[in-house]
Order: C-alpha cells, then structure tokens, then sequence
C-alpha cells in the first residue's frame, strides 16, 4: 500500500512539473507585437512604400504639393483619407517625416514629408497598387523619392497667374519638384549634363543646385532621364533630368512656390521641368 502511495505521490508530482514547465514555455514565447501607425512594406514592382498598420497602400496627390489637402467632396469617395493617431511602430521609418494636417473641414489627415497620404478605394486587398498613376497626379507613397510631381497652378515673382504655356491665366501645370514640394528649375543656357550657371557660393546662393544621387521617381518619370553631374566650382553633386541640371530657386520661400518662372524672362532663362521638357542640347 504504502509503495502505491509512493509512485502515485511521484506520478503526481511529475505530471505539475510538466505542467509548470508547458506553461512557462508557452509565457517564454515572443509575440508579434501590434502594428500601429504608417507602416513600410516592400512591393515588387515599387520598392519599398508606404501602407496603414494593415498593409493598405496609401498614395500621394500631385494636387497636394502645397502641403494642403485638395482632394475634397466627391474626390474622397474614391480616395479616402488615411488619418491615424498613433505614432508608428516601424523601427525603419524616418518618424521626423510623420506629420498630420487640419483639413478645411476640421478633420486631421496624416502626411509624410508633408504629403497628405490617402487611400485608393479600388484597392480591396493589402499590398495593391491599383491606384498608381490614375490620371498621372496619384503615386504610390515612398519614403525615398528623389523627384516628385506637382500638379498646381504657376505664379511668378510678379504675383501674376501662368499656364504651362506661360501666358497669364490659371489653370494647373504638372511640373517637378524635391522629395519636400519644392520647386525645380532648368536654365536655359546649360547643356546636357553640364552647369554653365554655378561659378561660385554668389550663384549658389540664389539659385541652389538640387543635390541627389538617389535616382527615385514616380511611375511616370523614366528612371533612365535621371543623371548626376559634379558641379566643380562648388564641390556638389546635382541632379539631372534628360540631361537638364536641376536648380532651387532661392526666394521659393515655401512649398508650393514657383516664383522662378519669371525671373529673367517669362519661362525663357529658368523655366519650370516636366516630362514634357526636351532634352537637354548637347555641349
């Protein structure tokens, strides 16, 4: 009796240390944690993009270059929105770039590098890019876009309202800019690929040369335009589209501007860039 006790005591015993042990394994295991906020994700086709805490790509408005929202009314009902309060768990996003704006209508949207982020209603599933493209003002957002698109209206130093043909009038014109709104320029006298304008820190200071060697641009921006020079006189490297040099202007004083088009002539000496720009002569 008393050894039957014994090993039932024993199987007892031996049945709570596994127990014991099964649940501290279980306690011991890693957790994914929560995905909250803007979120990176890598599409085959786009490279690494931006997308909500479940995956949904999220898009930049070409309209919205200013930095404020411009999709408005029935815009909205096929690209809705992305708002979230929460700070981004993804260890990989620059969280400096994250930002928000008050829309007109009193409701917050998230923006990155000061880009209202939206939704394409299209997109069912997570990791869909159906919305890349549409109309050649929506892309895909990415963190590391060298060259955006604006799809704005042009007004010269002169206050004066231009079309893309530069004469007065209103009307928006797609053109380039930075990562960040602003404005990009050519000048006229350069050749492809070479700076005939920057001799020195006098010319660098009103028309700044665009330094990028990331040859990153929306979908309809040919990677293979996009080139880098060495700008001697100044030791920096400069962007190049079709050969053309990409230049600041200096009195740009915020996103959006693209007062530039009228210094020196009406679009004739530092005009706006676009696809539509030919390519540059050669030297």
């Amino acid at each position: 009796m008393l050894i039957y006790l014994k090993r039932n005591l024993v199987a007892v015993v031996c049945m709570a240390l596994v127990f014991t042990a099964c649940k501290k394994n279980t306690a011991d295991e890693p957790t994914t944690p929560e995905k909250k906020g803007i979120q990176l994700s890598t599409d085959a086709k786009f490279g690494v993009v931006l997308t909500d805490k479940d995956g949904k790509t999220l898009y930049f408005f070409a309209s919205d270059a200013a930095g404020t929202p411009t999709c408005v009314n029935g815009c909205e009902a096929i690209w809705p929105l992305y708002y979230s309060a929460d700070a981004s768990t993804d260890l990989n996003l620059n969280k400096a770039e994250v930002g928000e704006v008050t829309r007109a209508d009193g409701r917050k949207q998230s923006t990155y590098r000061g880009y209202p982020l939206y939704y394409y209603a299209s997109d069912a599933a997570a990791g869909e890019t159906k919305g890349d493209g549409v109309g050649g003002i929506w892309f895909v957002a990415k963190p590391d876009y060298s060259l955006m698109l604006a799809n704005a209206q042009l007004i010269g130093a002169n206050t004066k309202s231009y079309t893309s043909a530069y004469v007065e009038g209103t009307g928006n014109t797609k053109y380039f800019t930075d990562a960040f709104g602003r404005t990009l320029y050519a000048f006229a006298p350069d050749k492809n690929g070479v700076n005939n304008y920057t001799k020195g820190a006098t010319q660098e200071g009103i028309w700044p040369v665009y330094q990028s060697e990331v040859l990153i641009a929306p979908s309809v921006i040919a990677k293979t335009d996009l080139g880098v020079i060495t700008v001697a006189a100044i030791g920096k490297k400069q962007l190049t589209y079709k050969g053309w040099p990409l230049y600041y202007f200096a009195s740009d004083a915020k996103r959006g501007d693209n007062k530039g088009i009228t210094i020196g002539g009406i679009g004739t000496v530092w005009p706006y860039v676009a696809t539509t720009t030919a390519v540059a002569p050669a030297p």
